[in-house]
Parts: C-alpha cells; sequence; structure tokens
C-alpha cells in the first residue's frame, strides 16, 4: 500500500505565485541562484539557496546558511507572502512545457514506507549532498520542496484529478523558462479521503527525481521518532511533501557523455574501433539523435556518427539491458578505459534539454574529446529496475519539465 495523505500547505498568497516560485535547488549553483534572484526579495530561492543573502564567501553547508533559510521563511510567514491553508488538502499541480502536459497530485508520503522498499529507488545518493538536505529540512522544520514521484497509473485516480481540475485554477502563470505551472486545491473531504483509500491499493511508489531530498526527508522523519519517547505515528513529522505522477505523465530525456580523451587511440583509430563492434548507420556534419532503443550518436572532429548494436539480445537484467550500461561495457570500458561512471574525472554527463549543440560545443571547443548521444531510458525500464531493487548507472534519466519550489511547503510540527 502507499500512504497518501492530504496536509495544510504553506502557499504564497495569491499575487505572489510567480514571483515565490523558483527553480529546484539543486539545478542552480550559488552563483546562478543569486543572479536569479535579484531584485525579487519574494523568490523562494532565498529560503532553499539562503546562501544568496550572505557575503559570497560565506561556505554554503555552514549552520548559518541553514539559519538564514529558516529566518528568510518564516520572515515570509510572517508577512504573509506564504499563508497556510485552513483545511487538510490534496493539490493537482499541472505543467506545461513546448505544449506537453503532465500533471500530478500533491501530497505527503510517509518515511517508513522509504526504509520499508515501498518507496522504490533507483539511484544511489551521495552522503555529502543528502547531509545538506537534513540540515535544510531539520533547521526549517519543513519539506520546503516536494520529492517527485511516480505510480503505475490508475483509471480511479485519474478520473479524480480531471475532476479536480474543472474549475479554474488557484495560480496559473507561466514562468520565465516559459513552462506553465496551474494548481488546483482539493479540500473536500469526501474527495480526499477517496484519494487517501485509492493510494493505500497502490502497491509501491518510485522515486522519480529526488532521491536526496526522499533520503533526507526519511532520516529526519526517523531521526524525530527516535527523539519522541511518546511518539504516537500520527505526528506531522511522519510524513513529507510529494508531488505524485502517473507513469503515463511522464517523459524522460536523454542524459548524454562527454569524454575528455581517447585513452590514447587517435580518432581514426577509435572510429575503427567503433565501426568492429558496431553498424554505422548513418554519417553527418548535421547532429544525428538516436531513433529507437540500442542505437547511439557519436560526435568526434566536427562530424557526427549515429550506430546501432549488432545482433543485441536481452540478458533478462534491467540494469545490463539500459543502453548507457550496454555502452559502458562495450565502449567506456574495454576501448575509453572507464570503469566507474561516478568516480572518474574523465568523462562528464549532459542532460538531453541542453539539445546535442551543447555536445558538439564541448567537443568543439577542445574541453572533450568526444561525446556520446543515448536514446532515452523509458519510464516502463525505470520501473522495472526499482520493481528489480537494482540502481541505474550514474545519470541515466533526466525529467522535465522541473517542479517549481515555493508553490506548497509542508511543515513537521
Amino acid at each position: 500500500m502507499a500512504v497518501f495523505k492530504p496536509f495544510r500547505a504553506f502557499r504564497p498568497a495569491q499575487d505572489k505565485a510567480k514571483l515565490v516560485a523558483s527553480r529546484p535547488y539543486d539545478v542552480l549553483n550559488s552563483n546562478e541562484a543569486r543572479i536569479e534572484a535579484e531584485g525579487n526579495p519574494f523568490s523562494f530561492l532565498h529560503v532553499i539557496k539562503p546562501e544568496i543573502g550572505l557575503p559570497e564567501k560565506t561556505n554554503p553547508y555552514s549552520d548559518e546558511v541553514y539559519l538564514k533559510g529558516a529566518e528568510v521563511y518564516n520572515k515570509f510567514k510572517r508577512d504573509g507572502v506564504l499563508v497556510q491553508d485552513p483545511t487538510p488538502s490534496f493539490y493537482i499541480y499541472r505543467l506545461t512545457m513546448d505544449g506537453r502536459t503532465q500533471t500530478g497530485i500533491v501530497g505527503c508520503c510517509h518515511f517508513e514506507e522509504y526504509y520499508q522498499s515501498k518507496i522504490k529507488k533507483h539511484e544511489l545518493t551521495r552522503v555529502a549532498k543528502e547531509e545538506d538536505r537534513v540540515k535544510h529540512v531539520d533547521t526549517l522544520s519543513a519539506n520546503a520542496e516536494p520529492v517527485f514521484f511516480s505510480y503505475r497509473a490508475n483509471k480511479e485516480i485519474n478520473s479524480i484529478i480531471t475532476e479536480g481540475m474543472s474549475e479554474d485554477p488557484v495560480f496559473d502563470f507561466i514562468a520565465d523558462d516559459k513552462i506553465r505551472h496551474e494548481l488546483w486545491v482539493i479540500d473536500e473531504h469526501l474527495i480526499t479521503s477517496s484519494l487517501e483509500k485509492l493510494f493505500a491499493d497502490v502497491p509501491c511508489l518510485y522515486v522519480a527525481d529526488g532521491h536526496h531530498r526522499t533520503a533526507a526527508a526519511a532520516r529526519v522523519g526517523q531521526k524525530r521518532k527516535d527523539a519522541n519517547q511518546d511518539h504516537s505515528g500520527q505526528e506531522e513529522y511522519n510524513l513529507f511533501l510529494a508531488v505524485l505522477f502517473a507513469d503515463e505523465e511522464l517523459e524522460i530525456y536523454d542524459y548524454n557523455r562527454v569524454i575528455k580523451d581517447l585513452h590514447g587511440l587517435t580518432d581514426l583509430e577509435f572510429l575503427s574501433e567503433l565501426k568492429n563492434k558496431f553498424s554505422l548507420l548513418e554519417e553527418d556534419n548535421s547532429p544525428i539523435r538516436p531513433r529507437s532503443k540500442g542505437e547511439f550518436s557519436v560526435y568526434l572532429s566536427q562530424k557526427w556518427y549515429l550506430f546501432a548494436p549488432v545482433n543485441r539480445k536481452s540478458s533478462g537484467n534491467p540494469v545490463e539491458d539500459l543502453d548507457v550500461s550496454f555502452l559502458s561495457d562495450h565502449v567506456f570500458e574495454p576501448i575509453l578505459g572507464i570503469h566507474d561512471q561516478r568516480k572518474d574525472e574523465r568523462i562528464d554527463f549532459v542532460g538531453g534539454i541542453r539539445g546535442l549543440e551543447e555536445l558538439s560545443r564541448r567537443v568543439d571547443s577542445g574541453e572533450m574529446a568526444v561525446a556520446f548521444a543515448l536514446y532515452p531510458v523509458s519510464m516502463e525500464e525505470l520501473l522495472q529496475v526499482a520493481d528489480a531493487g537494482e540502481i541505474m548507472p550514474p545519470k541515466s534519466t533526466w525529467f522535465e519539465p522541473k517542479l517549481r519550489s515555493g508553490l506548497f511547503v509542508h511543515e513537521l510540527d
């Protein structure tokens, strides 16, 4: 079963939604966040990247930074920038990017389900990033940003979401990146109860994006449970903020690779190695995008090449059958000498949202020697890996559009 509950969100005042809503903490570095929030005292970046309100040389992981975030958050509440809803509610959140919409439902999951593997992951987390979010959540005593989960589509849940969007949204704005954000409130008790019961029949949830935030939320919940001798299980800290999207709503973008050198090979020698292992389908001066699973593009010496495996067969293992795993086994390790993509500094990763032009730019600049464009992982592949309890190679999935932060906050007290 999936525990999914309504909550009393803190949301921006009606006229402040666009000003408050910000991009997530992990898609901007401190300097980028400082520039983006410049001239906007209401930007939620002041809460989730609070170092931007301190001297530039401030250590972003110092206690001063987390306390600054809490200070700004509490000021937003005092000044009426953020206002709490009177009734526990679910919220429908629809994002539209380049004419494609994805619609999810906002509520709270239970931290123990993460430890019970009812919330399934497909990536490993890094201790430092996890610790950063633990301190942020604990100091704020709130989940300032939602995690991004998926579940296998359910017709009855779909029907309630569709009905919930029959009236005008409470928020409707287009952000500076041209993505439209709409929000509806579901506060009728009969409907929220129905949704709780329907999700109770959903076998499990899947982390799509936000593994570090999920792990941090679970750690804070466990920490507060352990510290409370009178723990009853009904405390708000048992819950954490999430947006749930049916699997059919989501689209995964490609996550591509650039490599600094050819491991001692010349360009011609490297191409010869590839041609000996794969079928060369196309060669062009213009970017070539992989068209189906198994295909991959290579950019080298100002030219694009499209390759496909010869007689590739399924291994029966969902991780080994991923294109990125196949490429690692047959190109990165044996030809380029890259044995651990998590640690090797010769490899870098480029989200597909940046386009193939970003790959060619980094190679043409001389920073990198070769680029690889992959066909995107499918949602079904992601679910199969998670169901098997396996972990994907690093940087396998890129989700767009990103959720805006600040549109809803869940307090732990």
